[in-house]
């Protein structure tokens, strides 16, 4: 018997094809070379516990702010253009049949679990819900002002993305484009908060003087002082051969390891293990934040003071929002990993640890002596799990290891955005949260092999494995008027996949004469009267998320997500899986 099955979906097939797809090709991954035996059911739903009419990719994401997020750069809320919720969702039905699969294993009643679209996209704009529904202490809501994107655009008509994380290597490369000191400083914070901002008002300045110069002056300025350039072109595929993770087994324990506590019954799947966390940013923090959720006790290691991270606005509650939304929860433990001492506080954590998780820059867990072969000298049964931006796939020098570069670098740049639009990268951390599910997922596949083994094991992906699970077409998408966010009276309005494939049925419905005078016949009214029509007329849609603070009080999503309270400020997604005891 397999370990896993799929249920019947209650949603039709079409709708979570693909993320049933991913899910089946992640699952037959982590459970190759397993036994076939203590089957999990799973199933993958549209709306899922979200009361509104979003039961395909393109609803969700107007439904749940994926649109409104990605949309902020340029101006208005704007579909992606390839199945990035579909593969998030399933990779989220991986995780929670694997988790069931491994509590079982450890002596748990068989479980089964479902997820659906909307929880996925919610879970994708956790750190821009938080922003969105904070309260920084005046009574006023924190708002991310201006647009832009990063992408620039050299003299030879190249468009180009820079990244660097180093604010001396930002000046440098400007002042050696002939920038002034003040007009390049004035862009560091746009350029570095547009991770959580998803908008990068840069000064115009500096993209005049892109402009101005060609691609090979711009990378030459990047090579003297360490920013990389990449150019952005139209082909949508990502580098073949790459796997989503790479396990490799531990050494033969030398010394009695530690063994976890069996299963609780009745607790979550993960109830029992502890991770120990090194990360920061988004891709790392994300895979602890999972695992807790599905969990597990994790604690992180920061510098002494705390995570410089804690500090980025907005601030409640004295953290930063963006921070605590991907970290509440976990416990911390400050060390100076440049010391001894540092070192030896890691070294006790992973002695009682279960999964040791970092996404260190290459080669620095050599240089602090941390790395896979170190910490199973302690621990030989630690599943030792590392994420970086590229792997090996760019050879020994990769760019910097950042979300836009590895959508650069993976296809998304183009696939993500609809043809007859430039490409860019989405300014939404699309490849950190699905790369940083992807590390959980490897995390979980090292536990369960190592449930059969008794052996600890290495586990390794990277944002540019994770951005070529997404599923895309050799040549971008295009998208008609329909396919696109549709102003009424009142705000706007995106149609749900039956309703975009029969376009003369949506203009019978409103009143048009044709496909062609749908859209503007669709402004006499407000959202909700078209909503109702659409439904009645068995066309179901939704209206397209605009406010994200909205999430925390519509009661279409009472069940998905969690209001601010005392404990947290801030509204954020509930766990996107539901477990459910087998009854046999």
């Amino acid at each position: 018997m397999s370990p896993y099955q799929e249920a019947g979906p209650r949603t039709p097939p079409a709708a979570t094809r693909t993320a049933r797809a991913v899910a089946g090709d992640l699952l037959d991954r982590t459970l190759d070379g397993l036994p076939d035996r203590v089957p999990t059911v799973w199933e993958v739903g549209g709306a899922g516990p979200v009361g509104v009419d979003a039961g395909d990719e393109r609803a969700v994401q107007a439904a749940c702010g994926v649109m409104h997020v990605h949309g902020r750069a340029t101006g208005a809320p704007a579909p992606l253009a390839a199945d990035y919720v579909s593969t998030v969702t399933g990779v989220l039905a991986a995780q929670g049949a694997t988790a069931a699969l491994l509590a079982r294993r450890r002596g748990r009643p068989p479980l089964r679990t479902r997820t659906s679209l909307a929880q996925g996209a919610l879970l994708t704009v956790t750190q821009y819900l938080a922003a969105a529904t904070a309260d920084d202490g005046t009574g006023t809501r924190v708002t991310d002002d201006g647009t832009g994107l990063a992408t620039l655009t050299t003299a030879d008509a190249v468009r180009v993305e820079i990244e660097t994380l180093d604010p001396e290597a930002w000046a440098g490369f400007w002042h050696r484009l002939g920038v002034p000191p003040r007009t390049a400083g004035r862009g560091w914070q746009p350029f570095q908060t547009r991770f959580g901002t998803a908008v990068c008002p840069l000064p115009p300045e500096l993209r005049a003087v892109v402009r101005a110069h060609p691609l090979e002056a711009v990378r030459r300025a990047g090579a003297e002082h360490g920013v990389s350039v990449a150019a952005i072109g139209e082909a949508t595929t990502a580098p073949p051969g790459l796997a989503p993770w790479t396990l490799a087994p531990a050494p033969p324990a030398g010394r009695p390891p530690y063994s976890p506590a069996p299963a609780d019954p009745g607790a979550l799947p993960l109830a029992g293990l502890r991770v120990v966390e090194s990360a920061r940013r988004v891709q790392g923090p994300v895979a602890g934040h999972v695992l807790r959720l599905l969990g597990a006790e994790v604690v992180r290691v920061e510098p002494p003071g705390g995570d410089p991270m804690r500090g980025l606005p907005p601030v409640a509650g004295g953290c930063s929002v963006r921070f605590s939304a991907l970290n509440h929860g976990k416990s911390v433990t400050e060390a100076d990993l440049t010391t001894r001492p540092g070192r030896e506080t890691v070294r006790e954590l992973v002695s009682r640890a279960d999964v040791f998780l970092h996404n260190w820059a290459p080669g620095k867990a050599g240089a602090l002596r941390l790395d896979a072969d170190a910490l199973h000298a302690v621990n030989p049964r630690l599943v030792y799990a590392s994420a970086s931006g590229f792997g090996t796939a760019l050879g020994p020098v990769p760019p910097i290891g950042t979300d836009y570069l590895a959508q650069v670098h993976g296809g998304l740049a183009a696939a993500l955005r609809p043809a007859g639009e430039p490409p860019a990268p989405s300014l939404m951390t699309v490849t950190d949260v699905l790369g940083g599910l992807v590390l959980a997922q490897a995390v979980l596949a090292g536990l369960l092999a190592r449930q059969e083994t008794g052996r600890g094991c290495r586990a390794a992906s990277s944002l540019l494995s994770a951005a070529a699970l997404v599923p895309r077409p050799g040549r971008r998408t295009a998208l008609s008027p329909l396919d696109r966010p549709l102003p009424t009276a009142d705000g706007l309005l995106y149609l749900g996949a039956e309703a975009r494939a029969l376009p003369r049925e949506v203009a019978r419905t409103v009143g048009a004469t044709g496909p062609a005078t749908a859209e503007e016949r669709l402004r006499a009214r407000t959202t909700d009267a078209w909503l109702a029509e659409l439904r009645a007329a068995g066309l179901p849609s939704v209206a397209v998320r605009t406010d994200l603070a909205d999430l925390a009080t519509d009661p279409a999503f009472a069940r998905a997500v969690l209001p601010p309270d005392e404990r947290l400020p801030y509204a954020r997604p509930a766990a996107p899986w539901e477990f459910t005891e087998e009854i046999r």
